[in-house]
């Protein structure tokens, strides 16, 4: 069951066409419809942002260059430990 609330202001028209899309595809509300959209989109943006699809060469090089790679340096280990302190995996 949804426990958090997101309240918002648009205008009326808007408000109209959901209304009616949301009628259209028979939802039992507004909120239905709106949770949906928001539920698509989202998913649709964080994927976006979290994937990254690189050609067979690209990763054929990248594949090389990490079998290939020497000990880390100073810096990379820096980088390293600063991505780890942001959260950032």
């Amino acid at each position: 069951m949804a426990s958090a609330r997101l309240e918002m202001r648009l205008e009326q028209a808007i408000k109209d066409k959901a209304e009616k899309a949301s009628a259209l595809l028979g939802m039992r509300s507004l909120t239905e419809y709106v949770v949906r959209l928001v539920e698509e989109d989202a998913s649709k943006v964080i994927a976006q942002h979290e994937k990254l699809t690189v050609s067979n060469d690209i990763f054929m090089r990248f594949a090389h260059a990490c079998d290939n790679a020497k000990k880390p340096n100073q810096s990379l280990r820096d980088a390293v430990a600063s991505t780890q302190r942001l959260g950032i995996e």
